[in-house]
């Protein structure tokens, strides 16, 4: 076993804990950053990680099953469930091991037991949290520690500042990655196996609670490389993210303590729209407040405000600041006192659901690759992700792809579970160029006007794939994305391809990286497009305005067969879609 090497790609919940295990297994662990080993979104984390606790500490009433029964509910049906029963059943064994990797969890001060948090969609009490409002920072700064111990003893290496620009396949089989190393140069980073935990693609749009590495790197290499993606269609909003100061997230915790969302009036709204008001899942939330604006007319630019002033009322003076720290803090310094005024808040893109399709091992459609966290689609989240279930599917899952790496190493790999695409969903080139000339869009038309940029692609995303989308606006994105993807791309000294820039433009390692991350952006953001274009219904965080009507009873989500891990979810595969780069470094003999 000391002689197999697995490369994580990430440094997230999903990839750290994945690397200390593989490590204690005896095997040689590689750990990829493209940042420092603190920029991942587990890091900017602040509700909790939910898991129902053994028997004496879980919520009274709470059960396994009630978590299971939550995470179907707002996966709104798409859930695969045998990966919800997997999720909910080990969670905490994971916590656990969480524990012994040095996070701790608050507890209570009279009874000593670990705090149980209530948030949006869940029936008890299971979120764990640390430092109030930082328990994301808390389990990352502990598995960060855990992974620099076992560096000293030998046992990982870690590349940070590396980025990952493909993976090398050797007979179908991926066999390592290449990447941008600090100094610029491209360099190859050979392995028995790759562990994609790249996170999320928040900055596909303006308003995001996502850090700005969250550019869908894992997902595009592993298209590139011919793997499968599923639920590219479901990519959650969330509803409160702060309106000012850099869409700085305010926690679902605060409305699962009591706070409450008002129009400009003053009114409590949420009653209107779900029987669960403020605590209605994400999607719902994020559709509502959308939708409310409209019917108060609105202006350009108008939020609606989270009111946490009767939590502080009924708690007692100071609860706020020490139940939520880093919220006090930040607002506090952007000048609000949340104790008294109220906080304007909008929805911002906070995390996509689909992914490059799993196995419940973790495996992907390519031998050698696994995938774990928000890269992932393991078919738990379904078409709007419970609140708290992601790093702890990043917990379980991660542990589950190293043990199907250590299996494969020792015996022959039960592949029965292997998800395999279904086309039928599944979107070609040649649709793109269609919708191109339907819509007229000629050298001087709207695709032609806007220049190729991230913040172009961000506007273009939001106005047409956010909250509410429908067939005109998704095929105008699709046209436009078409039509910066068409245009030629320039090698650099580095070999990482560009879009139309000028050598020159492309002069150091930041410049070749920011290149290559948009290319990654442009690749997800046709693949979102397209799944949300085949899906004409409407169902959990996907909602078409020109088809608002759910599945039918009895059917799947969508007229084609399921795919993937997702009872009904939208499978594409790149020999359906094509896209116009090429493997990077690739090693097929």
């Amino acid at each position: 076993m000391s002689n197999s090497h697995l490369i994580v790609v990430g440094s997230g919940i999903a990839g750290l804990y994945g690397a200390l295990l593989a490590a204690e297994s005896g095997m040689r662990v590689s750990v990829v950053s493209k940042g420092a080993l603190e920029q991942s979104n587990t890091h900017f984390a602040q509700g909790g990680i939910c898991a129902v606790l053994g028997p004496g500490e879980a919520a009274p009433g709470d059960s396994v099953e009630a978590h299971i029964a939550d995470t179907l509910t707002a996966g709104a049906g798409q859930c695969n469930k045998e990966a919800v029963r997997i999720l909910c059943t080990e969670a905490a064994g994971d916590i656990a091991a969480l524990e012994r990797f040095g996070v701790v969890f608050d507890r209570n001060s009279d009874t000593g037991r670990r705090a149980l948090g209530l948030e949006g969609a869940h029936s008890a009490a299971r979120i764990l949290h640390a430092g109030g409002d930082a328990t994301g920072a808390a389990i990352a700064d502990g598995l960060i520690s855990a992974v620099h111990d076992a560096v000293d003893l030998g046992t990982i290496s870690i590349l940070e500042h590396a980025f990952v620009l493909d993976l090398m396949l050797r007979h179908g089989r991926v066999t390592g990655v290449s990447l941008l190393a600090p100094d610029g140069d491209v360099q190859k980073l050979h392995g028995d196996a790759v562990l994609l935990a790249t996170g999320g693609a928040g900055q596909l749009f303006e308003f995001t609670t996502n850090p700005s590495v969250a550019t869908a790197d894992g997902l595009a290499a592993a298209w590139r490389a011919g793997a499968d993606a599923t639920d590219l269609e479901y990519f959650q909003f969330h509803p409160t993210a702060l309106a000012v100061g850099g869409n700085f997230l305010i926690s679902e915790a605060v409305r699962g303590a009591g706070a409450v969302l008002r129009d400009r009036h003053g009114e409590r709204f949420m009653p209107r729209y779900h029987h669960e008001g403020d605590l209605a899942p994400r999607d719902v939330v994020s559709r509502s407040i959308a939708a409310h604006l409209i019917s108060i007319g609105a202006v350009a630019g108008e939020t609606v405000f989270l009111d946490a002033t009767g939590v502080e009322a009924a708690n007692g003076a100071g609860y706020l600041a020490r139940r939520f720290p880093t919220i006090d803090s930040t607002t506090r310094t952007l000048g609000f006192d949340w104790t008294r005024d109220w906080l304007p808040v909008t929805p911002a893109a906070h995390y996509w659901m689909g992914g490059v399709s799993t196995d419940l091992k973790a495996r992907t459609s390519l031998p050698g690759l696994f995938a774990a966290g928000e890269a992932a689609c393991t078919g738990v989240h379904g078409a709007n992700r419970l609140a708290s279930n992601s790093l702890l599917e990043g917990l379980v899952f991660g542990r589950r792809a190293v043990q199907a790496f250590l299996t494969s190493t020792t015996e022959t790999p039960d592949r029965s579970d292997t998800p395999v695409a279904v086309p039928a969903l599944a979107v070609r080139r040649e649709d793109i160029h269609a919708v191109a000339q339907e819509l007229q869009l000629t050298p001087s038309g709207a695709a032609e006007q806007a220049p190729p940029s991230r913040e172009a692609l961000q506007r273009l995303m939001s106005s047409h794939a956010g909250v509410v989308r429908d067939a005109d606006g998704l095929r105008r994105a699709a046209s436009q994305i078409a039509t910066w993807r068409s245009q030629p791309k320039a090698a650099t000294a580095t070999g990482v391809p560009t879009l139309d820039v000028q050598a020159a433009d492309v002069a150091t390692p930041a410049d070749a990286r920011s290149a290559a991350e948009f290319e990654n952006l442009l690749l997800a953001a046709e693949l979102l497009v397209h799944a949300a274009l085949a899906r004409e219904n409407s169902v959990g965080a996907h909602h078409r305005s020109d088809f608002p009507e759910p599945p039918a009873a009895g059917r799947p989500a969508d007229t084609s067969s399921t795919a993937g891990t997702s009872t009904s979810g939208t499978a594409l595969n790149p020999s359906h879609l094509c896209t116009s780069l090429p493997i990077l470094e690739s090693e097929t003999v």
